[in-house]
């Protein structure tokens, strides 16, 4: 996500108010089994996720008609149990659960809020011990949800002139698919998307097929590398597409609305050699396919680093697009283990673009570091310490936690360590999750150097030193 639209900068506050406390019946423990917790503790957004369970994999096959306002799911999640379960929970924000099965057979369903309680039958549930694999198939239908933040922008499933997008960052994915719905519990996916005739349905991962019968169109996406459930997305409208591929093997698909695909022809053609660049700084490029949606600028409020293709409102500068296709290492592959490690995303991504603007505009990475050691919004509090769940995306995540990551480089002393630094950690975390801690102790270590006044001062301290130095 970039910081460059102001409505979004509070947007990780994202539904709050949602996230309601869950008063389920049918906990009590059934045979050897326990139920799940409903709620990860996460330190922003508590009831996010669920416990008992991590998912492996999702397959999503919904009937989308953007015209009606209507979406039909049936989601398919295949977990394995971290205990033994006689109930767990998934997150489902507004849509009706017109069935529910584990493992084949009926279970049965309370619902509270966002939370829904699955409670499978006794049969089932002397199955569901810990380290087993199961089941689980939810249909769904009904008129999917716009969460609106405290700042007024948006999240989950927006309607936009062409027809709809699914953005869900930190917690929209429950608007439009159960599941566990936390950045530390991250699955590969099958997104299959049918829409009416003339539309096209664009989501993450490889196109595996498009098939039209009668007055529909359905689009299979296969996601393989693991994503967290913030990062999927569905964009479906009227789009301009192209495919091609990079001399790395990685496959390329960018859809631009029909009525900004000329004015995005340019910048789309710069995604391989911005990945390529990138690629050399900070690694290997994590996944199999890569690319850009641009929708129409009032279509939403902000980019977001959907995996594999981020997501625009509008034709990006350059400098956008480094910063999302930054996150691609940065939050897409590793993933924060919590929500207050979001500064590691948005500081990288951020810093990126320094990088960019030096190798590609002569300004050099100083001085956009002095620019924001200037600007007073970056001091407003600890980039590893936002003070509540509506700050998480304010100035400080993205330009302090840049100033975090040159003050590294500085310690480092060496262009050339201080890049391998980096290729570490991508490389040691590629496709899991990592916390504030890892990062310090990771850097420590390969440095061999005791950074405890760099932490105190431009990681977790309270005000602005007085000197840059």
């Amino acid at each position: 996500m970039n910081q460059r639209t102001p409505v979004r900068r509070t947007a990780r506050a994202a539904a709050l108010a949602l996230l309601v406390l869950t008063t389920s019946t049918g906990c009590i423990g059934g045979v050897g089994g326990a139920p799940g917790a409903a709620g990860l503790r996460d330190p922003y957004f508590p009831r996010a996720g669920n416990g008992g369970y991590d998912v492996t994999h999702y397959d999503l096959a919904l009937d989308a008609d953007p015209a009606a306002d209507r979406l039909r799911g049936t989601a398919t999640i295949t977990a394995r149990a971290t205990q033994d379960l006689s109930a767990f929970n998934l997150d489902l924000a507004g849509l009706t659960v017109r069935s529910a099965t584990v493992e084949g057979r009926p279970a049965a369903v309370n619902r509270a809020g966002h939370e829904l309680t699955l409670r499978p039958d006794a049969e089932v549930e002397s199955r569901l011990r810990k380290g087993r694999t199961f089941r689980t198939v939810v249909q769904y239908s009904g008129s999917p949800r716009t969460l609106t933040d405290p700042d007024t922008s948006k999240e989950g499933w927006l309607r936009t002139a062409g027809g709809a997008v699914a953005l869900g960052e930190p917690v929209g994915a429950m608007a439009w698919f159960p599941g566990n719905n936390h950045p530390s519990d991250k699955a590969t996916y099958d997104i299959t998307v049918t829409v009416p005739k003339g539309l096209t349905a664009v989501s993450n991962g490889e196109l595996m097929s498009r098939r039209t019968s009668g007055d529909t169109a359905t689009y299979h996406w296969h996601v393989a590398e693991p994503m967290a459930s913030y990062l999927a997305t569905v964009a479906i409208g009227h789009f301009d597409t192209k495919t091609s591929t990079t001399p790395e093997g990685i496959k390329v698909f960018t859809a631009a609305e029909t009525t900004v695909a000329a004015r995005s022809a340019r910048i789309l053609a710069r995604v391989p050699e911005i990945v390529a660049w990138e690629a050399e700084r900070f690694g290997p490029y994590p996944f199999s396919a890569t690319g850009a949606i641009i929708d129409r600028s009032g279509d939403a409020g902000y980019a977001l680093e959907t995996q594999n293709r981020p997501f625009f409102p509008g034709p990006p500068d350059a400098g956008l697009l480094v910063h999302e296709m930054a996150h691609q290492w940065f939050g897409d592959s590793v993933t924060p283990k919590s929500w207050r490690d979001m500064w590691l995303n948005e500081g990288f991504a951020t810093y990126a673009e320094w990088l960019w603007e030096d190798d590609q505009e002569g300004k050099p990475v100083q001085k956009r570091f002095d620019a924001a050691f200037a600007n007073d919004d970056n001091w407003a509090f600890p980039p590893a310490d936002p003070p509540t769940a509506a700050d998480i995306s304010q100035a400080p995540v993205y330009g302090r936690g840049a100033m975090v990551i040159h003050k590294i480089r500085q310690a480092v002393g060496d262009d050339k360590r201080f890049f391998a630094l980096v290729r570490g950690w991508t490389k040691a975390h590629r496709h899991g999750n990592a916390s504030t801690a890892d990062f310090t102790a990771y850097v420590e270590k390969t440095t061999g150097k005791d950074l405890t006044k760099l932490w105190n001062t431009w990681l977790y301290g309270r005000s602005r030193p007085a000197s840059k130095g």
